[in-house]
C-alpha cells in the first residue's frame, strides 16, 4: 500500500491514566490501550486537580448544582475550586498548541466527559443528576468534533477504531495543512475519499465541492473550512451498512480480475459481516491482498484500508466489545 507515513497525533490524557500517581487517592491507573498506543501517539499528560494546587493525596471533590450553576465543592475543607478549575482549563488548552485528541478520566469531577455525578447544593443526599467534569466541560466546548472519550469507553472496539481513525486522521490532515499548497488538498482529500464515503456521503460531496473550488478561495479560507468539514464528516460513528456500500464499491475495481470462486467467498464474507458475524477488518484485509496482487492504484491510495498504523492492528484482531480489557 503506497502511502505517506502516518502523522504522530498530538493526545491530551488525564496524567493518572499510566502515567502518574496523581489519583486523589496516590494511585495511578494502569491502562493497557494507552501503553499499547504510547509508540505511536505523542501524548500530553495533564492532571487538572494537581494543576490547581490539591495537592496529592487530597480530599476528593464533587460537582454540585447551585442556584449559580454547577460549582466543584470539596466537603471535608468546604472550599469552592471552581474559577481556580476553570481559569486552569482556559489557560491549558489555550496554551497546548495543536491538539488531535483527549483520553480522560470517566467519572472524574474534572475530567469526566458523561456520567459524572451531581449532587444538590451543599447536601448530604445521594446525587440527583449527571454531566461532565469542570475541565472536561471546556475541552468540549473548546474542541467541537473532536475526538474526545474516556478511558471505560476506549476498551470497547467499535469505540476505538472510530477514535483512532479520527486521531490518525486529524494529525495527517495538520500535516498536509502545514505545506499549503492546493495540490497537497487535492492529495489528502483523494487518500480519504473511500474513508468519507463510509462515515458520511453528503459531507463527502461538499467536501469535494469545496476542492473543486480551491483555485478561486483565500488560502487561509479553504484550509480552514476543509479542516472544519472535515472533523464533522468523521464526528459520528458510521453505519454498518455504509462499509458494506464501500465495501461494494472498491471490490469493483478488483472483480473482473478474480475467479468465481474469489467473487463467492468475499460475497460470503460480505453477508457474514452484515450479520456481525465478522468484523470489518476480514472483508477489509481480502481486499487489500487483492490490492497488492493487482497493483490496483486508486484503491492503493485509499487510507480507508489502513486508517491507523499496520501496528495497532492487535487492538482489532477481536469482534468481541471489550477484548483489550484483558491484556
Amino acid at each position: 500500500m503506497e502511502l505517506e507515513p502516518f502523522a504522530r497525533p498530538r493526545v491530551v490524557v488525564s496524567a493518572c491514566l499510566e502515567f502518574e500517581a496523581v489519583r486523589y487517592n496516590g494511585a495511578r491507573i494502569p491502562d493497557a490501550v494507552i501503553r499499547i498506543l504510547a509508540p505511536y501517539v505523542e501524548f500530553l499528560p495533564v492532571c487538572p486537580e494537581v494543576a490547581v494546587g490539591m495537592g496529592v493525596p487530597r480530599d476528593p471533590v464533587r460537582l454540585v448544582q447551585t442556584s449559580e450553576g454547577v460549582r466543584m465543592w470539596q466537603p471535608e475543607t468546604g472550599r469552592d475550586w471552581t474559577e481556580p478549575m476553570q481559569q486552569f482549563a482556559c489557560a491549558f488548552l489555550e496554551g497546548i498548541g495543536p491538539v488531535d485528541g483527549f483520553i480522560l478520566k470517566s467519572r472524574s469531577p474534572s475530567c469526566g466527559i458523561r456520567e459524572v455525578k451531581l449532587y444538590p447544593e451543599q447536601s448530604p443526599i445521594p446525587a440527583s443528576g449527571k454531566g461532565a467534569g469542570l475541565f472536561a466541560r471546556a475541552v468540549l466546548e473548546r474542541f467541537p468534533d473532536y475526538p474526545i472519550e474516556d478511558e471505560g469507553r476506549l476498551t470497547n472496539l467499535q469505540i476505538r477504531e472510530h477514535f483512532l481513525t479520527r486521531i490518525f486522521a486529524l494529525a495527517l490532515w495538520r500535516r498536509y495543512r502545514e505545506r499549503g499548497r492546493v495540490r497537497d488538498l487535492v492529495e489528502f482529500h483523494t487518500q480519504y475519499k473511500l474513508l468519507l464515503l463510509y462515515y458520511n456521503q453528503s459531507l463527502l460531496q461538499k467536501l469535494g465541492q469545496l476542492v473543486a473550488q480551491a483555485r478561486h478561495l483565500p488560502r487561509e479560507e479553504l484550509f480552514a473550512r476543509y479542516g472544519e468539514l472535515f472533523r464533522r464528516a468523521l464526528a459520528r460513528m458510521p453505519r454498518t451498512g455504509n462499509a458494506e456500500n464501500v465495501l461494494l464499491h472498491a471490490f469493483g475495481y478488483v472483480s473482473d480480475r478474480l475467479s468465481a470462486a474469489e467473487k463467492a467467498y468475499f460475497l460470503d464474507v460480505l453477508l457474514q459481516f452484515r450479520c456481525r458475524q465478522l468484523p470489518l477488518s476480514v472483508p477489509v484485509a481480502l481486499l487489500r491482498a487483492w490490492i497488492v496482487r493487482f497493483d490496483e492504484p486508486y484503491l492503493k491510495r485509499q487510507r480507508f484500508f489502513l486508517p491507523y498504523p499496520q501496528e495497532l492492528v492487535t487492538l482489532y484482531d477481536s469482534s468481541r466489545g471489550r477484548d483489550i480489557a484483558q491484556r
